[in-house]
């Protein structure tokens, strides 16, 4: 008898096993069925308010995990369970439609490691590299490639990404009728007349740069004066003044802050979801927040203290309409940025050319050299300055159809669904040899005065963008090449420039890092006086 009871026991124990693990496996196919049906809700709403988000992606599976059962014996690995077999299956869903025939976008070629995620991108530019990434990519995979990309976006639903500030932004917007009303305001501070009234600050600090850098000793950071000076003419011309870097320095970091605070959002605009997590970890993107707090402060002494002239606040700001706090916000972060950065970049890019260059520096100085009056109107006219700016411009642009307005057919085989995102890199574009050659790599003035005349060049100047084109151009394009043409012709008459000794120059290409807009490095370079300045 002891040896049936013992059968029996067995078989209860066998039985009841059993039943767990059928319990365990519906449990199993529960969560991950609610993974896949969760991972639809996202595909077809796209959800981004972070609340949401942590609803969809937390919930289920702790609810889930928290029902009783039988072998209800470790709360927290019943959870942790439950966490992973939905959070598996709701990854596996997106990873398997981004990679299925089934995607609007699967004949488009490119790595699967763009197809699938934001993530690799994001790691990508994390390095600083990605113009160097992207460009490899059309070099392996042709005209069009296929990334994931949400387009632009450097702030949450606070502060400058508030409701109210959405009429500002005109970094990512994607909807055309709102940049149109964004950009009402801005082509206000553009306009002919406005930029005239601009001219005398500009003639003011070029001066004060030349007299800054000739006063220094042995060989000058170029690249660091021209981050000073940029800095200082955006101040004038956005705020009304306020900042002095090239008479007293960077003493409060100021330049080293907004360099610093574009690291973040060179990451989060492959992944713009996680800004709105950023308020709950203060100890994560520090140098962006301290960028915004920046550009907070900066908009809040300008409405509070006024101009003494027309400067850009005065034009951007409609006193017959309410100016929220947030717009002016986000006002003052595009500023900042756009106003600053990217022209002292390709300042101190062109001088580089142009020093590593001596045949194109000698051309260049002699056509200034030759010209009777070096005045706005005169520096529009030199032709071959005007290449050398040309040459060394780049940028990068996002386009997409307007939520609402259907697909877009470029040409029959290549139509752009609406809600795709477009992301157009003129840094690839421009060394295409079917539009620029010979030697798109290489820096050659020369290719924008002789296309015309000699057969072996090649210039398409409707693939030249670096303002970009239509309605969502580059506003501050005019102000921005003089200012560019100016700093040029003064410096270079002013003074005999050649690199330091022992520099090796290609290290200021290594040091170039594509970070939201291109950094650089020091640039180090020697100043004689000329006579004849």
């Amino acid at each position: 008898m002891p040896p049936l009871k013992e059968n029996t026991a067995s078989s209860k124990k066998l039985m009841k096993l059993g039943g767990r693990r059928r319990h365990n496996v519906v449990a199993a196919s529960n969560i991950s069925g609610t993974g896949v049906c969760h991972y639809l809700v996202f595909k077809r709403y796209e959800p981004k308010d972070e609340r949401i988000l942590v609803g969809l992606v937390v919930a289920p599976p702790m609810i889930i995990g928290l029902l009783p059962r039988e072998d209800f014996l470790n709360i927290s690995v019943s959870v942790l369970r439950s966490c992973l077999l939905y959070c598996s299956a709701l990854i596996l869903s997106v990873l398997t439609y981004r990679i299925s025939p089934l995607h609007p976008l699967a004949k488009y070629p490119g790595p699967v490691a763009c197809k699938t995620s934001k993530l690799w991108l994001t790691w990508i530019a994390s390095r600083g590299k990605l113009h160097l990434y992207v460009k490899g990519l059309h070099d392996e995979y042709g005209s069009i490639v296929r990334i994931v990309w949400d387009g632009r976006r450097i702030t949450g639903n606070r502060g400058s990404g508030a409701p109210e500030a959405a009429r500002g932004n005109l970094i990512g917007a994607r909807d055309y009728k709102q940049h149109a009303i964004a950009r009402k305001a801005w082509n206000r501070a553009f306009l002919p007349t406005s930029i005239k009234g601009y001219e005398p600050i500009l003639i003011r600090r070029v001066a004060q740069l030349a007299e800054a850098m000739g006063a220094e000793d042995g060989s000058v950071d170029l690249s660091r004066w021209l981050s000073f000076f940029s800095f200082d003419i955006m101040g004038d011309i956005a705020f009304g003044g306020g900042f002095e870097l090239m008479r007293d320095g960077d003493k409060d970091g100021l330049w080293r802050r907004m360099e610093g605070g574009l690291y973040f959002p060179a990451l989060t605009q492959h992944i713009p979801w996680v800004i709105q997590f950023l308020p709950y970890f203060p100890a994560v993107g520090k140098e962006m927040q301290a960028l915004g707090k920046f550009a907070f402060d900066q908009a809040k002494r300008r409405l509070q203290e006024g101009s003494i002239h027309n400067d850009l606040f005065y034009y951007l700001r409609d006193d017959a309409d309410p100016y929220p706090f947030p717009l002016a916000v986000s006002n003052a972060v595009l500023a900042i940025i756009a106003g600053s950065d990217t022209t002292s970049t390709v300042l101190s890019n062109t001088f580089y050319f142009l020093l590593t260059h001596p045949e194109s520096y000698k051309r260049l100085r002699t056509e200034l050299d030759e010209a009777l009056l070096v005045d706005t109107t005169t520096l529009l006219s030199l032709p071959y300055l005007n290449a050398v700016i040309k040459e060394s411009l780049s940028t990068s642009l996002q386009r997409a159809p307007t939520p609402g307005s259907g697909s877009k057919a470029l040409t029959e085989s290549f139509v752009i669904t609406e809600g795709t995102a477009v992301n157009i890199p003129p840094y690839t574009l421009h060394r295409d040899p079917r539009y620029f050659s010979p030697n798109p790599d290489k820096f050659m003035p020369e290719r924008w005065l002789a296309a015309e005349d000699d057969p072996t060049f090649i210039l398409n100047e409707d693939a030249y963008i670096p303002f970009s084109l239509g309605p969502a151009n580059c506003v501050g394009k005019n102000f921005a090449l003089l200012e560019m043409r100016m700093v040029l012709a003064y410096l270079l008459q002013a003074f005999d420039m050649r690199l330091a000794e022992g520099y090796d120059k290609e290290e200021y290409e290594a040091e170039l890092k594509d970070f939201f807009v291109l950094q650089k490095g020091s640039l180090p370079t020697i100043l004689t006086r000329r006579r004849a300045a």
